[in-house]
């Protein structure tokens, strides 16, 4: 019987599909000859696709790839490198129904967040269509009419781009068609819990003619290639979204000459003023909380509600999240899908015992079972209240479905526990007074402040960044800030 099960479980594995990396313009196998399975979290048996676990002598080959294209793409026209990106975008659309659905399955949010995370990413390459042909140099006005000074804004070279699989589309699409339309050369290292999108996205920009070497693609353990596409001097600049301490020690190991972009942790706090629509407050916690089962860097984690108002908002609150559809991405209704990984379900469910020794718990944290929910990474989500500032709940990034209410006593208490923690990537208030609204805008520290909207989402055209331990707080994403950080400043001063 164990022989037959055996082999029927070897049948099914050698009938995956393979995906390689993309180096130097071929499809290659990595060196170890190992693969990776890409597990789908709604269903375990499931494997979504194998990918290379690739070496550093891999990783070397793509860096090496990427230099060697560098003087050719940075003389491309600017308008070539932006029919490749439209193209790309076009690519991208037209395959929005099957990358959504590859999405889903491999990192289990809701389809249809899915698919507009697909098209999100095709506006992002448009977007940088049109800004990169406009990001140009200044002239300056100066005594001497016999010269000009004016600055020109060059390519860095070789730059890598290292992300996460919680939005395993729209981050790199961020990072990569900046840097591309700048005139830089990319290795792109996504994260193995997520890698099929990452691939997709690689795909398009194959399919709409970029020359071999441009854009590099690199699967397998952070452990394994990290190194090698960070620390060698030719890496001019690094684009890393993932925990804080990853970044820092990314951070740490590189050289003077190289940038560093680093997008991390979060412990994201909305604030309930007494005078709030409570109903709206709930619907904000619960997005902001709920809507990619808590695993974004920008998610609410933190609600701090007045005194006056906690027991009313708390009571909405749990009405609403026992009401909540818990199931696979794939059916629709359901409002919340499977934790990523069983390491991410493994964090949530141990963070739910910490809390419950710390503070009062009131509903969820636990592993769902029967059905569907046996073969997946299901966890219901949690509320905790009686939460002090002392409590890891309170301080430490879980990434996950847990919100922590906090007591507060006035505006003064509630923007002080807010700034309260290392992190300062995202922060919301929910108020119908200006006065409430135009202090907090200035008062609290966050890269991004949302007033009656939710900690999560930023558009493609606005700056996106963290403060404190939530970035390196030197170049900011996404608009047209995002191409600051791929381009450096030579000022020229021409006599006549």
């Amino acid at each position: 019987m164990t022989k037959t099960m055996t082999s029927l479980a070897e049948v099914r594995r050698a009938e995956v599909e393979q995906f390689r990396n993309y180096i130097d313009g071929e499809w290659t196998a990595g060196g170890s000859g190992e693969w990776l399975d890409n597990v789908n979290p709604a269903d375990t048996g499931d494997i979504v696709g194998r990918f290379a676990a690739s070496t550093a002598e891999d990783a070397k080959a793509a860096v090496d790839a990427a230099s060697r294209a560098f003087a050719a793409w940075r003389k491309t026209p600017v308008s070539t490198r932006a029919k490749i990106m439209n193209q790309a975008a076009s690519y991208l659309e037209s395959h929005a129904a099957a990358f959504a659905a590859e999405m889903t399955r491999e990192m289990g949010k809701p389809l249809s967040l899915a698919k507009d995370e697909i098209l999100r990413s095709a506006q992002t390459l448009r977007f940088y269509a049109v800004e990169g042909q406009s990001f140009t140099g200044e002239v300056f006005p100066q005594d001497d009419g016999g010269q000009v000074v004016y600055t020109e804004r060059e390519p860095l070279g070789v730059v890598s781009v290292i992300t996460p699989w919680n939005f395993p589309v729209s981050i790199p699409a961020r990072k990569i068609a900046p840097a591309l339309i700048a005139g830089n050369t990319v290795v792109f290292k996504p994260s193995s819990d997520a890698p099929l999108s990452a691939l997709r996205l690689t795909e398009a920009f194959v399919a709409a003619g970029i020359p071999k070497g441009v854009l590099n693609f690199l699967s397998g353990r952070a452990g394994d290639v990290g190194a090698a596409i960070t620390v060698p001097p030719v890496v001019r600049a690094i684009s890393f979204t993932g925990s804080t301490a990853a970044g820092e020690q990314i951070h740490r190991s590189v050289g003077l000459t190289t940038r560093t972009q680093m997008e991390l942790g979060g412990k994201n706090p909305l604030i309930v003023m007494d005078d709030a629509d409570l109903d709206a407050a709930v619907d904000l916690t619960i997005k902001g909380g709920f809507s990619l089962t808590g695993q974004a860097c920008t998610g609410t984690s933190r609600v701090l509600v007045m005194r006056e108002v906690r027991t009313a908002f708390t009571e909405k609150l749990i009405a609403r999240v026992k009401a909540l559809k818990i199931g696979s991405g794939m059916t629709a209704g359901n409002d919340i899908g499977p934790l990523a990984t069983a390491r991410q379900l493994e964090t949530v469910l141990r963070y739910v015992e910490i809390g419950k020794r710390e503070a009062k718990w009131l509903c969820g944290g636990e592993r769902l079972r029967g059905g569907d929910h046996d073969r997946g990474f299901y966890v219901s989500p949690a509320i905790f209240t009686d939460v002090t500032q002392d409590m890891r709940i309170a301080r430490e990034e879980i990434f996950g479905p847990v919100i922590a209410i906090i007591e507060v006593t006035n505006y003064e208490d509630a923007v002080a526990k807010a700034n309260d923690t290392e992190y300062g990537l995202s922060a919301a208030i929910a108020t119908h007074n200006p006065k409430w609204m135009h202090a907090f805008a200035r008062d609290i520290e966050a890269g991004t402040v949302k007033i009656n909207r939710t900690t999560t989402g930023n558009l493609i055209n606005a700056p996106f960044g963290g403060l404190k331990r939530s970035s390196t707080s030197t170049f900011r994403e996404s608009g047209r800030a995002g191409l600051e950080f791929y381009t450096q400043i030579k000022t020229i001063y021409r006599g006549t």
